[in-house]
């Protein structure tokens, strides 16, 4: 990747493609220093409009994603395996509303870096950390969700606390080390520092990524996608089947009650559901961003800047998907915020209520 004024992980597109040095545009980033970026040339009121939007989804993801934790972390009956690996799931999204969009928020607006220099470096860092472990989470949480609906009975012998512990330790760690270790050691600008230096201006925040890299990041993103299809294209066959099942012993139950088995394999099925959506969401939003920075590393960085935006920010969105994904599915979830937000949390024992349905 190389970015002028968007420092995204991973992407060449823009390096090309930002006008750095128009002519037509007079506003730059430093007005007083030599080879100041040059500013984005919006009005006032698309550029109020441009902030909104962009703070609209930062507090979002930070409020939303704050409110995951807050559920799953406070509330005795969700501490599960399976949640605690949404919760980490929801740390990453909450770390990209409060580490990363402010900030591209400004970059993306203005068409100039105003951070400094070792924070540019510092931001790409965790765009890529964050990508890959929101990435790894889903890919866990589709292998759970696989054990929890094959064999609903064993799922909790299988699925243990130390086993989620281990998939979120490896989710955290290897996305960390890999796009710290990239950036820093230089690998990632290889051969490509010619036209770094070319393209360098103060006010800018440039990361290069060389075509090995951004085709290794590619894999990295195109594995555990292909893995999460597999799974839950499984997923779905058995519970189809499950439910196909279901209804033929009611029929001949005379619509006797529900076994335990039942209830556990529905409500394991509603949850494998629930999070196939969020895993459809997440793939929807990265997968033209991915493509494009594949395209773009091939082909001579051809995207044009505002097309790199929405891409850019439709990923940054994302973070923002998950919570509202669970407040419309997830009735404990409702009523875990109606906990949160009138402050009925802090009263004694609140952590015991119970937030499912009877």
């Amino acid at each position: 990747m190389a970015t002028g004024d968007d420092s995204f992980p991973w992407d060449q597109d823009s390096i090309l493609s930002r006008d750095l040095f128009s002519a037509t545009s007079t506003e730059l980033c430093y007005e007083n220093l030599n080879r100041s970026c040059v500013r984005s040339p919006y009005s006032p009121g698309p550029r109020l409009i441009l902030y909104a939007v962009f703070g609209f989804g930062a507090v979002l993801a930070v409020c939303g994603n704050l409110l995951v934790m807050t559920s799953i972390l406070h509330f005795r009956q969700l501490h599960s395996p399976a949640n605690f690996l949404v919760a980490s799931l929801a740390c990453a999204d909450f770390l990209v509303g409060v580490m990363v969009m402010p900030f591209s928020m400004v970059r993306s607006v203005e068409g100039c870096w105003y951070f400094g220099e070792s924070y540019c470096k510092f931001h790409s860092c965790f765009e890529g950390s964050f990508c890959y472990s929101s990435l790894f989470h889903l890919c866990f949480i589709s292998v759970d969700r696989y054990i929890a609906v094959s064999d609903p009975l064993t799922y909790p012998t299988r699925f243990t606390a130390s086993v989620s512990g281990k998939c979120i330790t490896f989710s955290w760690l290897l996305s960390i080390i890999y796009s710290f270790s990239l950036l820093y050691t230089g690998a990632n600008d290889a051969g490509l520092e010619d036209l770094v230096s070319a393209l360098t201006c103060v006010g800018g925040c440039q990361i290069a990524v060389n075509q090995t890299w951004v085709f290794i990041n590619f894999l990295l993103f195109l594995i555990p996608t292909l893995v999460m299809i597999t799974v839950y294209s499984k997923i779905f066959l058995i519970a189809k089947q499950q439910a196909q099942n279901i209804e033929k012993m009611s029929k001949q139950t005379a619509r006797a009650s529900e076994s335990y088995k039942d209830r556990v394999t529905k409500r394991e099925r509603k949850a494998a559901k629930t999070l196939g959506i969020a895993v459809a969401a997440f793939l929807l939003s990265w997968l033209p961003y991915f493509i494009d920075s594949i395209i773009d590393a091939f082909l001579g960085f051809i995207t044009p800047t505002y097309v790199y935006e929405i891409l850019v920010w439709i990923v940054y969105y994302n973070s923002a998907m998950n919570p509202l994904i669970y407040a419309f599915f997830y009735s404990w979830f409702r009523k875990a915020i109606k906990l949160i937000v009138s402050g009925k949390i802090l009263r004694e024992n609140s952590s015991t209520t119970n937030l499912f349905p009877e």
